[in-house]
C-alpha cells in the first residue's frame, strides 16, 4: 500500500481495500481510485480531509457522515453523497453498535497523491 501513496486509507476501526486504480487521460495529472470502507460495528474514523472530490455509496448498513460546517446526515445502504475536495470529514461512523458498515468509495486526486490526510 504505502508503494501507492494511499496510506493512510484507513484508521484503526476501519479497513479499507483498493479494488482500482487508474489514471484520467481526459484529465491530465488526476487519476480516480475505488475503495470499499468497512466499519465494524460501532466504529469510526478519525477526523480528516480528501485531497480531490469523492464520491460515496453504502454497500452494507448505514453510516454517519458529517462534513465541517454541515448537520450530520445517516446514510443507509444504496444511498450515495459526495463530498467536495478539501472539506474537513468531521465525522464518519457506523451508525449501528450491533451491525456491520461498508461503502463503495471513488477519489478523484493528483496522480501520486495521498487519498486522505488527518484534520488539521
Amino acid at each position: 500500500a504505502a508503494a501507492l501513496n494511499m496510506a493512510p486509507i484507513a484508521g484503526a476501526d476501519e479497513k479499507g481495500s483498493v479494488l482500482m486504480k487508474h489514471d484520467l487521460i481526459d484529465m491530465q495529472g488526476k487519476q480516480a481510485t475505488m475503495i470499499t470502507v468497512e466499519y465494524a460495528p460501532g466504529a469510526s474514523s478519525a477526523g480528516h480531509v480528501h485531497p480531490g472530490s469523492v464520491f460515496a455509496y453504502v454497500l452494507e448498513g448505514a453510516v454517519v457522515s458529517q462534513l465541517d460546517g454541515e448537520p450530520p446526515v445517516t446514510y443507509a445502504k444504496g444511498q450515495p453523497w459526495y463530498e467536495p475536495p478539501k472539506k474537513p470529514h468531521v465525522i464518519s461512523r457506523n451508525a449501528s453498535a450491533t451491525e456491520p458498515a461498508k461503502l463503495l468509495v471513488v477519489l478523484i486526486t493528483e496522480k501520486g497523491e495521498a487519498l486522505k490526510a488527518p484534520m488539521k
